[in-house]
């Protein structure tokens, strides 16, 4: 697709805690006009205390977006003593409990959010937000898992020779990243994000926080800033597509990790070729082709859209758990957990079990 055809596509506390912000975050009403409220509740539990335990658990992003405000963040831990910590350059809210040895550690965070799609037109550049530079210095820095060295480098260098713009170079990384990945079904949660291992083993395949790591990565080291956005699917998919959406109000393995990527003309442009991916293996019949006219139309939408039935968590890498002995972790969009034992498996519903659920209300 060359760069017209692609811009004219583009255009289509053991108490209950309510959480307050200074800066009114949570202050206005659900917003209207295509704005949809949801109510997220996540209920976490360790089945087998060992000891003291903590329990940590994502509350919706702070920050507030085009797509997203969150309206409020409540949580309960019985017995447990319970306190919410922030980092506002990622958007982070951090909701952890605190349990001694002979409680019950249980945790429920109830989420309220408004969402609207969100698409930005890229045929018509200047309507943005503009970001400070200290905003963008944050995410065009290496990270853990997201080196912009070595191979990482030379990979974004390649994909973007001849690039004239930051249009163009971020286009480059989007089709690159659909053209040379793959969904991988039999890895575990949402993946990992190691790119410096998936471009030097060149095994390209994964799920969403592998996939859309690597264009954060490559993005980050043309020189682009861009973040993960992690997240969870709380509806349907209003666009037709099935496998982008969820069927129940239960919500507790749709997970799901987008990108956003800074282009000077237009602000925080949505993307997600990992759902492109998502499309191609799991939308029915399944294992589509990328010539199919359904991956086609996604392939067009996903770069400079979303589809808001989805919660955003927060932008947040190498994330350093309050109060835990153990490592940071790469990102929080699962709920974690630790006893005297040590970090639980949060994948493990013998010694962690959780569940989420999601409903619209308005």
């Amino acid at each position: 697709m060359n760069r017209r055809d692609f811009l004219r596509a583009a255009s289509i506390v053991s108490a209950t805690f309510a959480v307050s912000k200074s800066d009114n975050l949570f202050a206005s009403p659900a917003p209207s006009a295509g704005w949809r409220t949801f109510e997220v509740t996540t209920r976490v539990e360790v089945l087998k205390p060992s000891g003291a335990t903590r329990v940590w658990i994502p509350a919706a992003l702070t920050a507030r977006t085009p797509f997203q405000h969150t309206l409020s963040n409540h949580f309960t831990a019985p017995g447990g003593k319970a306190y919410a910590t922030q980092s506002k350059a990622d958007g982070l809210e951090v909701i952890a409990a605190d349990f001694p040895a002979g409680v019950r550690p249980l945790v429920t965070v109830t989420s309220r959010v408004a969402t609207r799609n969100y698409a930005v037109d890229l045929a018509a550049p200047g309507h943005m937000r503009n970001a400070s530079q200290a905003e963008l210095q944050h995410f065009l820095r290496p990270t853990k898992l997201l080196p912009t060295d070595g191979i990482v480098k030379e990979t974004a260098m390649d994909i973007t020779r001849g690039a004239a713009t930051d249009v163009d170079k971020a286009h480059a990384i989007y089709e690159w990243i659909v053209d040379n990945t793959f969904r991988n079904p039999k890895t575990r949660g949402c993946g990992l994000g190691d790119i410096r291992f998936m471009l030097e083993t060149k095994d390209l395949g994964g799920k969403c926080a592998d996939l859309n790591a690597l264009y954060v990565g490559l993005a980050r080291a043309a020189g682009l800033p861009a973040r993960d956005v992690y997240g969870i699917r709380v509806a349907s998919s209003l666009l037709g597509y099935k496998s982008l959406g969820v069927a129940t109000e239960n919500i507790t393995k749709a997970q799901h990790c987008r990108a956003e990527v800074y282009l000077n003309a237009y602000g925080w442009v949505p993307v997600d070729p990992a759902d492109v991916r998502k499309v191609v293996l799991e939308e029915p019949p399944g294992n589509r082709s990328l010539g199919d006219d359904m991956v086609k139309k996604a392939r067009v939408r996903l770069f400079g859209s979303w589809e808001m039935n989805w919660m955003a968590y927060n932008f947040a890498h190498d994330v350093a758990l309050p109060g835990s002995s153990g490592s940071p972790i790469a990102f929080l969009m699962y709920p974690q957990a630790e006893t005297a034992g040590g970090r639980l498996d949060s994948l493990d519903p013998d010694s962690f079990q959780y569940e989420i659920t999601a409903k619209q209300i308005s």
